[in-house]
């Protein structure tokens, strides 16, 4: 691609933003990446190559699109926002390997657009700078439905990305945390400074590395007490374990009786949530179950 210019240039930027007489919506989030180096890294750390299929979130005017275009097999790019679906139309014109969807993410059927766009065995990521404002609904809704995507590398605030890397007796540690580790394995892999966007964010960003499990890394009975009992552990951060879960059960369990059950398995009800490694709180939901059926 001799001469070629890419998109994610300030002044490349400038001139599709003026010729399209486009602005920012503050609602949608939009910061458009102005540093080819940066996306270069992306999908280094996503490990993309011409076998993979790529699902991105918000292509903006196609910056890293292009990139995952020219590394991929193919890219499936979902734009919400209408004014950029022409944009891109024209932006992404020199590849043929890339389709735009005009859908909300968190509306569309992607298990079906998984296996209509890409075949039964090729690698499927997600590589996407994700708007601020709905990085966590977009995620867990990926995760917990169970699609067929091996990895997911985002940019993101970095103090999401932070809480959902971090571990055990950390700040950042609690339910998020507990629910994007059940599912995959979190790695924070780079930091990307603000002056790489257009218009520059107010927070910092980081670019986060998700690795589907193929299998839950504990044994939980109930999927859904599992998590209703992470987020009650962690509901005042500062009360102990026993009154967090003392406050969840008052319907159903005395002081008494939530800290007998907490004895019985060695978990000292003195200690916080964020104490608690996964296992523990695996352990403290079976139990809880088997005591409610005994």
């Amino acid at each position: 691609m001799t001469n070629h210019k890419f998109i994610a240039t300030p002044s490349r930027t400038k001139e599709i933003l003026k010729k399209y007489h486009f602005s920012f919506k503050k609602s949608l989030g939009q910061n458009f990446l102005i540093d080819s180096n940066i996306l270069n890294n992306i999908i280094r750390q996503a490990g993309i190559d011409k076998e993979s299929g790529v699902i991105e979130i918000g292509p903006g005017i196609g910056a890293l699109t292009e990139h995952l275009a020219i590394h991929s097999q193919k890219t499936l790019a979902f734009e919400i926002d209408q004014r950029l679906i022409p944009v891109l139309e024209d932006t992404l014109a020199p590849y043929d390997n890339v389709e735009v969807v005009h859908e909300d993410i968190l509306k569309a059927n992607v298990r079906d657009m998984i296996r209509t766009h890409f075949h039964p065995e090729q690698p499927v990521h997600l590589v996407a700078n994700l708007p601020y404002y709905i990085t966590t609904p977009i995620l867990m809704k990926l995760l917990r439905d169970h699609l067929p995507i091996d990895s997911f590398t985002v940019m993101i605030q970095k103090e999401v990305a932070e809480r959902m890397a971090a571990k055990p007796n950390t700040k950042s540690y609690g339910s998020l945390t507990l629910a994007v580790q059940y599912y995959t394995e979190a790695e924070v892999v780079m930091q990307v400074p603000k002056r790489a966007f257009m218009p520059q964010p107010n927070v910092d960003s980081s670019i986060l590395r998700l690795v589907r499990r193929t299998k839950a890394p504990v044994n939980v009975v109930d999927e859904h007490f599992f998590f209703s009992l992470i987020q009650a552990s962690f509901a005042q951060r500062r009360k102990t374990l026993r009154n967090n879960l003392t406050n969840y059960f008052k319907e159903k369990l005395t002081k008494e009786e939530v800290g007998l059950i907490l004895q019985q398995i060695g978990i000292d009800g003195g200690r916080r949530g964020e104490s608690l490694t996964m296992e523990e709180f695996a352990l403290l939901a079976n139990t809880f179950i088997a005591s409610s059926k005994a």
